[in-house]
Protein backbone atom coordinates (compact mmCIF):
# COMPACT_ATOMS: atom_id res chain seq x y z
CA UNK A 1 0.00 0.00 0.00
CA UNK A 2 2.76 2.40 0.77
CA UNK A 3 3.75 2.16 -3.04
CA UNK A 4 0.36 2.80 -4.32
CA UNK A 5 0.02 5.61 -1.84
CA UNK A 6 3.57 7.24 -3.34
CA UNK A 7 2.61 6.14 -6.91
CA UNK A 8 3.32 9.51 -8.45
CA UNK A 9 6.62 9.39 -7.21
CA UNK A 10 7.35 6.41 -9.15
CA UNK A 11 5.52 7.00 -12.57
CA UNK A 12 6.53 9.48 -15.60
CA UNK A 13 3.63 10.56 -17.07
CA UNK A 14 5.04 10.80 -20.17
CA UNK A 15 5.14 7.82 -22.10
CA UNK A 16 7.58 8.18 -25.13
CA UNK A 17 8.78 10.61 -27.55
CA UNK A 18 8.58 11.56 -30.76
CA UNK A 19 12.09 13.44 -31.17
CA UNK A 20 11.38 16.63 -29.10
CA UNK A 21 7.77 15.79 -28.38
CA UNK A 22 6.51 13.84 -25.42
CA UNK A 23 4.03 11.45 -25.90
CA UNK A 24 1.85 11.82 -22.52
CA UNK A 25 0.08 8.36 -21.48
CA UNK A 26 -3.11 10.74 -20.83
CA UNK A 27 -3.36 11.92 -24.51
CA UNK A 28 -3.17 8.10 -25.53
CA UNK A 29 -5.68 6.78 -23.02
CA UNK A 30 -7.69 9.67 -24.73
CA UNK A 31 -7.39 7.93 -28.24
CA UNK A 32 -7.72 5.24 -27.00
CA UNK A 33 -11.12 5.46 -25.48
CA UNK A 34 -12.19 7.39 -28.66
CA UNK A 35 -11.51 3.39 -30.35
CA UNK A 36 -13.30 1.73 -27.28
CA UNK A 37 -16.23 3.67 -28.11
CA UNK A 38 -16.05 2.91 -31.61
CA UNK A 39 -15.52 -0.77 -31.12
CA UNK A 40 -18.22 -0.93 -28.66
CA UNK A 41 -20.40 0.89 -31.05
CA UNK A 42 -19.92 -1.47 -34.07
CA UNK A 43 -20.27 -4.25 -32.02
CA UNK A 44 -23.37 -3.28 -30.56
CA UNK A 45 -24.91 -2.65 -33.69
CA UNK A 46 -24.17 -5.90 -34.70
CA UNK A 47 -25.33 -7.54 -31.91
CA UNK A 48 -28.50 -5.74 -31.92
CA UNK A 49 -29.23 -5.31 -35.29
CA UNK A 50 -29.41 -1.94 -35.72
CA UNK A 51 -29.92 -0.36 -38.83
CA UNK A 52 -26.94 2.02 -38.95
CA UNK A 53 -24.17 0.91 -42.08
CA UNK A 54 -20.60 0.55 -41.08
CA UNK A 55 -20.26 3.36 -43.77
CA UNK A 56 -22.42 5.36 -41.79
CA UNK A 57 -20.60 4.79 -38.40
CA UNK A 58 -17.40 5.57 -39.77
CA UNK A 59 -18.53 8.97 -41.00
CA UNK A 60 -20.40 9.77 -37.78
CA UNK A 61 -17.12 8.93 -35.82
CA UNK A 62 -15.14 11.57 -38.10
CA UNK A 63 -17.82 14.16 -37.14
CA UNK A 64 -17.94 13.06 -33.55
CA UNK A 65 -14.02 13.36 -32.78
CA UNK A 66 -14.24 16.64 -33.96
CA UNK A 67 -17.05 17.76 -32.37
CA UNK A 68 -16.05 16.45 -28.61
CA UNK A 69 -12.28 17.96 -28.93
CA UNK A 70 -13.58 21.53 -30.39
CA UNK A 71 -16.21 21.05 -27.38
CA UNK A 72 -14.35 20.20 -24.68
CA UNK A 73 -11.75 22.57 -25.34
CA UNK A 74 -13.82 25.12 -25.50
CA UNK A 75 -15.75 23.97 -23.00
CA UNK A 76 -13.26 24.32 -20.59
CA UNK A 77 -12.28 27.68 -21.86
CA UNK A 78 -15.37 29.29 -21.38
CA UNK A 79 -16.46 27.01 -17.92
CA UNK A 80 -13.33 26.94 -16.10
CA UNK A 81 -10.43 29.17 -16.95
CA UNK A 82 -9.71 32.04 -15.66
CA UNK A 83 -8.26 33.79 -18.49
CA UNK A 84 -11.51 33.47 -20.60
CA UNK A 85 -11.25 37.10 -21.84
CA UNK A 86 -7.50 36.36 -23.09
CA UNK A 87 -8.93 33.68 -25.03
CA UNK A 88 -11.74 35.39 -26.43
CA UNK A 89 -9.36 38.48 -27.66
CA UNK A 90 -6.79 35.97 -28.92
CA UNK A 91 -8.75 32.48 -30.24
CA UNK A 92 -6.36 31.07 -32.33
CA UNK A 93 -4.11 30.53 -29.01
CA UNK A 94 -6.72 28.41 -27.77
CA UNK A 95 -5.48 24.88 -29.55
CA UNK A 96 -1.84 26.62 -29.57
CA UNK A 97 -0.18 23.72 -27.99
CA UNK A 98 3.23 25.65 -27.53
CA UNK A 99 4.12 28.13 -24.50
CA UNK A 100 7.39 30.42 -24.65
CA UNK A 101 8.37 28.20 -27.73
CA UNK A 102 8.68 25.14 -25.72
CA UNK A 103 5.58 22.31 -26.69
CA UNK A 104 3.34 21.62 -23.34
CA UNK A 105 0.48 19.90 -25.30
CA UNK A 106 -3.21 21.39 -24.68
CA UNK A 107 -4.22 20.80 -21.46
CA UNK A 108 -8.18 21.46 -19.94
CA UNK A 109 -10.80 19.62 -21.45
CA UNK A 110 -14.32 20.05 -20.00
CA UNK A 111 -16.32 16.63 -20.08
CA UNK A 112 -19.61 19.08 -19.91
CA UNK A 113 -18.19 21.11 -22.90
CA UNK A 114 -17.32 17.94 -24.90
CA UNK A 115 -21.42 16.52 -24.53
CA UNK A 116 -22.19 20.27 -26.39
CA UNK A 117 -19.61 19.67 -29.03
CA UNK A 118 -20.96 16.35 -29.49
CA UNK A 119 -24.88 17.28 -29.60
CA UNK A 120 -23.80 19.27 -32.04
CA UNK A 121 -21.73 17.65 -34.64
CA UNK A 122 -24.55 14.64 -33.68
CA UNK A 123 -27.43 17.07 -35.18
CA UNK A 124 -25.33 18.52 -38.08
CA UNK A 125 -24.36 14.64 -38.78
CA UNK A 126 -27.83 13.57 -38.52
CA UNK A 127 -29.26 16.45 -40.77
CA UNK A 128 -27.29 15.03 -43.80
CA UNK A 129 -27.46 10.95 -43.24
CA UNK A 130 -31.10 10.98 -42.35
CA UNK A 131 -30.38 8.98 -39.82
CA UNK A 132 -33.14 9.01 -36.71
CA UNK A 133 -31.43 10.94 -33.99
CA UNK A 134 -32.66 8.67 -31.37
CA UNK A 135 -31.11 5.78 -32.86
CA UNK A 136 -27.65 7.08 -32.93
CA UNK A 137 -27.78 8.66 -29.84
CA UNK A 138 -28.65 5.17 -28.33
CA UNK A 139 -26.04 3.54 -30.31
CA UNK A 140 -23.95 6.41 -28.27
CA UNK A 141 -25.43 5.81 -25.10
CA UNK A 142 -23.67 2.15 -24.99
CA UNK A 143 -20.73 3.01 -26.57
CA UNK A 144 -19.23 6.04 -24.23
CA UNK A 145 -19.12 4.69 -20.83
CA UNK A 146 -16.42 2.42 -21.13
CA UNK A 147 -14.54 4.29 -23.47
CA UNK A 148 -14.55 6.93 -21.01
CA UNK A 149 -13.11 4.46 -18.47
CA UNK A 150 -9.86 5.25 -20.15
CA UNK A 151 -9.99 8.87 -20.23
CA UNK A 152 -10.39 9.15 -16.41
CA UNK A 153 -7.25 6.97 -16.67
CA UNK A 154 -5.93 9.33 -18.77
CA UNK A 155 -6.65 12.27 -15.56
CA UNK A 156 -5.16 9.70 -13.28
CA UNK A 157 -2.04 9.33 -14.99
CA UNK A 158 -1.50 12.89 -15.90
CA UNK A 159 -1.70 13.85 -12.08
CA UNK A 160 -4.74 16.27 -12.65
CA UNK A 161 -8.37 16.58 -11.31
CA UNK A 162 -6.96 15.43 -7.97
CA UNK A 163 -9.42 14.26 -5.48
CA UNK A 164 -10.13 15.85 -2.14
CA UNK A 165 -7.87 15.27 0.93
CA UNK A 166 -8.68 12.22 3.02
CA UNK A 167 -7.02 9.53 5.79
CA UNK A 168 -8.17 6.64 3.83
CA UNK A 169 -6.05 4.12 3.45
CA UNK A 170 -5.50 3.79 -0.42
CA UNK A 171 -5.43 7.20 -0.61
CA UNK A 172 -2.63 9.49 -3.44
CA UNK A 173 -0.27 11.62 -2.56
CA UNK A 174 -0.05 14.44 -4.92
CA UNK A 175 2.32 17.56 -3.05
CA UNK A 176 2.69 15.68 0.13
CA UNK A 177 -1.38 15.91 0.63
CA UNK A 178 -3.26 12.47 0.85
CA UNK A 179 -5.94 12.59 -1.63
CA UNK A 180 -8.72 10.56 -2.85
CA UNK A 181 -8.09 8.47 -5.97
CA UNK A 182 -11.13 10.44 -6.98
CA UNK A 183 -10.58 10.22 -11.16
CA UNK A 184 -10.97 6.17 -10.64
CA UNK A 185 -13.63 6.75 -8.28
CA UNK A 186 -15.22 8.37 -11.89
CA UNK A 187 -13.92 5.49 -14.50
CA UNK A 188 -15.66 2.86 -11.96
CA UNK A 189 -18.68 5.06 -11.64
CA UNK A 190 -19.59 7.13 -14.69
CA UNK A 191 -18.12 4.09 -17.05
CA UNK A 192 -18.14 0.62 -15.75
CA UNK A 193 -21.69 1.25 -13.72
CA UNK A 194 -23.41 3.61 -16.13
CA UNK A 195 -22.17 1.22 -18.86
CA UNK A 196 -23.95 -1.96 -16.71
CA UNK A 197 -27.30 -0.08 -16.36
CA UNK A 198 -27.75 0.96 -19.97
CA UNK A 199 -26.95 -2.22 -21.32
CA UNK A 200 -29.04 -4.33 -18.75
CA UNK A 201 -31.84 -1.47 -20.00
CA UNK A 202 -31.68 -1.61 -23.34
CA UNK A 203 -34.17 -4.42 -23.75
CA UNK A 204 -36.79 -2.51 -21.96
CA UNK A 205 -36.51 0.70 -23.86
CA UNK A 206 -39.64 2.04 -25.25
CA UNK A 207 -38.97 4.56 -27.83
CA UNK A 208 -35.56 4.94 -30.26
CA UNK A 209 -33.47 7.69 -27.73
CA UNK A 210 -34.72 6.19 -24.37
CA UNK A 211 -31.06 5.04 -24.09
CA UNK A 212 -29.40 8.56 -24.13
CA UNK A 213 -31.86 10.07 -21.42
CA UNK A 214 -30.80 6.75 -18.95
CA UNK A 215 -27.66 7.63 -19.96
CA UNK A 216 -28.16 11.50 -18.74
CA UNK A 217 -29.80 10.83 -15.82
CA UNK A 218 -27.06 7.83 -14.64
CA UNK A 219 -24.15 9.89 -15.59
CA UNK A 220 -25.04 13.07 -13.99
CA UNK A 221 -26.04 11.29 -10.53
CA UNK A 222 -23.11 9.32 -10.68
CA UNK A 223 -20.76 12.02 -11.85
CA UNK A 224 -22.63 14.27 -8.69
CA UNK A 225 -21.87 11.93 -6.32
CA UNK A 226 -18.21 11.30 -7.01
CA UNK A 227 -17.89 15.09 -7.07
CA UNK A 228 -18.09 14.75 -3.15
CA UNK A 229 -14.49 13.27 -3.25
CA UNK A 230 -12.99 15.60 -6.07
CA UNK A 231 -11.39 18.66 -5.17
CA UNK A 232 -12.49 21.63 -6.93
CA UNK A 233 -10.93 23.59 -9.95
CA UNK A 234 -8.54 25.54 -7.67
CA UNK A 235 -9.44 28.66 -10.13
CA UNK A 236 -12.71 28.40 -9.25
CA UNK A 237 -13.16 26.66 -5.62
CA UNK A 238 -15.85 25.92 -3.66
CA UNK A 239 -19.71 27.33 -5.45
CA UNK A 240 -21.12 27.14 -1.69
CA UNK A 241 -19.16 26.22 1.83
CA UNK A 242 -17.10 23.52 1.39
CA UNK A 243 -19.04 20.94 -0.57
CA UNK A 244 -20.77 22.13 -3.45
CA UNK A 245 -18.60 22.72 -7.02
CA UNK A 246 -19.53 23.53 -10.55
CA UNK A 247 -19.14 19.95 -11.77
CA UNK A 248 -21.98 18.95 -9.42
CA UNK A 249 -24.19 21.65 -10.74
CA UNK A 250 -23.22 20.94 -14.04
CA UNK A 251 -24.07 17.08 -13.36
CA UNK A 252 -26.98 17.60 -11.25
CA UNK A 253 -28.27 19.69 -14.07
CA UNK A 254 -27.74 17.34 -16.49
CA UNK A 255 -29.62 14.66 -14.61
CA UNK A 256 -32.38 17.00 -14.26
CA UNK A 257 -32.88 18.05 -17.61
CA UNK A 258 -32.66 14.37 -18.61
CA UNK A 259 -35.00 13.20 -16.26
CA UNK A 260 -37.21 15.47 -17.49
CA UNK A 261 -37.25 14.72 -21.17
CA UNK A 262 -37.24 10.91 -20.00
CA UNK A 263 -40.51 11.39 -18.43
CA UNK A 264 -41.99 13.50 -21.30
CA UNK A 265 -41.18 11.23 -24.29
CA UNK A 266 -42.28 8.21 -22.02
CA UNK A 267 -45.32 9.63 -21.66
CA UNK A 268 -45.80 10.77 -25.16
CA UNK A 269 -45.13 7.00 -26.49
CA UNK A 270 -47.68 5.54 -24.27
CA UNK A 271 -50.71 8.02 -25.25
CA UNK A 272 -49.18 7.10 -28.77
CA UNK A 273 -49.80 3.54 -28.21
CA UNK A 274 -53.48 4.03 -26.80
Amino acid sequence: MEYWNHIYEHFNPVAFTLGPIPVHWYGLMYVTALFTAFAIAKWIIEKDAIAITKEQLDDFFSWEVFGVILGARLGYVFFYDPNSWYYLTHPWQIFNPFMDGQYVGIRGMSYHGAVIGFLIASYLYVRRSGIPFGRLMDVVAISVPLGYVFGRIGNFLNQELVGRATDVPWGIYVYDTLRHPSQLYEAFVEGIVVFAIIYLYRKRKAFEGELILVYGVSYGIGRGLVEFYRAPDAQIGYLIGNWLTLGMVLSFAMAAVAAVLWIYFRSRNQTQKQ
